[in-house]
């Protein structure tokens, strides 16, 4: 197993035991005045998991990755995280993972070096794409997380 496989795996596995250890009573609570909840922030990161699905699949299966980024904000109100249970969501972020687990277990290591342009960004590898999507994810798991 690649060293890039290992740190994706071992990130989503703290990430996963941390979300499930999570109070859910605490989910409908703003991580900070006026910001979102713990379940929008939850949703965000199964936006943000969809999104680089198709990054991570495109860039392995092409040799390139160009594509569109999209609106935080409105993914979030338009699929009414806010108004989910916080076990649908859980459920659906342990499973969005163990997927692109597999699929970046799967990634040919000639692959990683491919370009990838997100919106209209300077151009990235597939490798950066993952290593930052576990970075990512920590970043929004610290604001569910925080007291």
């Amino acid at each position: 197993m690649s060293e890039l496989v290992a740190a994706f795996s071992k990130g989503c596995a703290e990430i996963r035991a941390a979300l499930v250890a999570f109070p859910p009573h605490r989910a409908n609570t703003a991580y900070r005045p006026g910001s979102w909840t713990r379940k929008q922030v939850l949703g965000h990161m199964l936006d943000s998991a969809s999104n680089n699905h198709q990054r991570f699949v495109r860039a392995a299966l092409d040799g390139y990755y160009s594509g569109p980024g999209y609106e935080q904000d409105r993914w979030v109100l338009l699929h009414g995280y806010a108004e989910l249970p916080w076990e649908l969501l859980l459920a659906r972020w342990l499973s969005a993972h163990l997927m692109l687990e597999q699929v970046v277990q799967h990634i040919p290591e000639s692959r990683l070096q491919a370009a990838c342009v997100v919106d209209n960004a300077a151009p990235v590898t597939l490798q950066f794409l993952i290593e930052d999507y576990i970075a990512h994810q920590r970043h929004h798991l610290a604001q569910i997380i925080l007291q």
